[in-house]
């Protein structure tokens, strides 16, 4: 997890990073999102399952806090809708 925000307003982005770098440092990909200042826990977290899996099977290995938030936020957004991730279709020219 890559800290970001201000004092007082932690921000942090879930990302795919080799051992080696620093905590803030160049990742690979960007997995999600987690903010914890959100007050509807429900909506803290944005995550994008299937790179998660993806790096998980190339054995990558989550750190304690991420395994949390995926143990309890994986099902979720497996569940949300296609569609919405989607960009919906420009509207014909007239």
């Amino acid at each position: 997890m890559q800290l970001h925000g201000r004092k007082h307003r932690p921000y942090f982005r879930i990302v795919a990073i080799d051992s080696r770098q620093p905590r803030d440092g160049r990742f690979l990909e960007e997995l999600g999102t987690y903010d914890p200042m959100v007050p509807k826990t429900d909506d803290r977290v944005k995550l994008v399952p299937a790179r998660i899996k993806y790096w998980l099977s190339q054995g990558a290995l989550p750190s304690e806090k991420c395994a949390v938030l995926f143990k309890k936020y994986m099902a979720k957004w497996e569940q949300a809708p296609v569609a919405a991730a989607a960009p919906a279709e420009a509207p014909p020219a007239s």
